[in-house]
């Protein structure tokens, strides 16, 4: 874009130029003579009449009204860019507010690609063997989640008067498992029982006392989740989101890498995985940009340099959901090894 912007601002320049010394030929032409006059309006008028150069074209239309995060990931790659040709262009007086026809920043939803993920490619069986046993820590659950022992949580519409924590969340609706992960694979599941229900991992330190807006998982970089919404699962990291074109599954597995500072989400059903969304960081196809994947490239392995925590928010007021029993499994699959 700044090559084909450099281009344009280089022909405007030399049109600029000529329209310019043709003024100046006029200007010097004596009033009384007419002929010598009308030979250099002439040439001013055809120099005007030129078609100027087209500014840059894409094939999409930038719509900045589409996706907020269009703007942000536009801005955080190209502002710095972008200031010096601005600051040209304003110089030359032109009226145009700027690049006209950018090529749209967010592009359509891609398939995952199984072929260059290994962990898509396993069975169930496989992840069993990282199998991570969860207890939900009833220090860290909002007043608004009624829990169940240590596997199963309710958001309820009257608060439980829990007593008084500094690792409780105060202003969202969730909860954390007791057990850190810092090194080495992890596997757990989760049934969504009902209601909207986002699962991920958050880092020890996080401040649950942070605003709603801030504080829900995947809205600030010391969390991600995917969550599903009662019509399409979305994965959140930094803000970001990204939606999933696939049906709902009441089991979630989730597989963490500690060492390769990848996440992944499946759907579970009858021992079938389906993989839905793995965060990590990944080359663009060529001709696509991802504003999600930009965000994950940049910021997604900093939340590795913490400890991290299951966590869960529940957040529509019937939302239900319980901790796999992945104990029996377990034991299954070590008896046919």
């Amino acid at each position: 874009m700044l090559a084909e912007a450099e281009e344009d601002l280089r022909q405007k320049e030399e049109r600029r130029a000529k329209l310019a010394q043709c003024r100046q030929n006029l200007e010097r032409v004596p009033s009384t003579d007419t002929i010598y006059f009308l030979q250099e309006f002439q040439a001013l008028k055809i120099a005007a009449e030129e078609k100027s150069s087209l500014c840059p074209s894409f094939q999409k239309e930038l719509s900045f009204t589409k996706s907020s995060q269009a703007v942000c990931a536009v801005k955080e790659l190209l502002v710095t860019a972008c200031k010096n040709q601005w600051d040209q262009l304003l110089g030359k007086g032109y009226e145009e507010p700027g690049f006209q026809g950018m090529q749209e920043a967010v592009a359509e939803p891609q398939p995952l690609d199984k072929s260059n993920n290994p962990a898509c490619m396993e069975t169930r069986d496989y992840f069993l063997k990282f199998a991570f046993i969860i207890d939900l820590d009833s220090d860290t659950a909002d007043k608004f989640l009624q829990l169940f022992g240590t596997k199963g949580a309710k958001r309820v519409l009257n608060p439980i008067a829990y007593p008084e924590s500094p690792s409780r969340f105060i202003n969202c609706e969730q909860v954390l498992g007791e057990n850190l992960m810092n090194r080495g694979n992890y596997y757990w599941e989760v049934e969504i029982i009902d209601g909207w229900v986002s699962i991920g991992v958050i880092a020890e330190d996080f401040n649950p006392r942070e605003s709603y807006d801030r504080g829900r998982l995947g809205r600030n970089e010391k969390s991600c989740c995917l969550q599903w919404n009662g019509q399409n699962y979305v994965a959140w990291y930094g803000g970001f989101e990204s939606v999933i074109q696939q049906p709902f599954f009441h089991t979630i597995g989730v597989y963490l890498e500690y060492s390769e500072k990848a996440l992944t989400f499946f759907g579970v059903k009858d021992a079938k995985m389906t993989c839905l969304q793995q965060l990590k960081v990944a080359r663009f196809k060529k001709g696509h940009f991802d504003a999600f994947q930009n965000k994950i490239n940049h910021q997604f392995p900093s939340l590795f340099t913490y400890n991290l925590k299951p966590a869960f928010f529940l957040e529509s007021v019937d939302a239900h959901m319980q901790i796999g029993p992945l104990k029996k499994d377990c034991v299954s699959v070590l008896k046919r090894r």
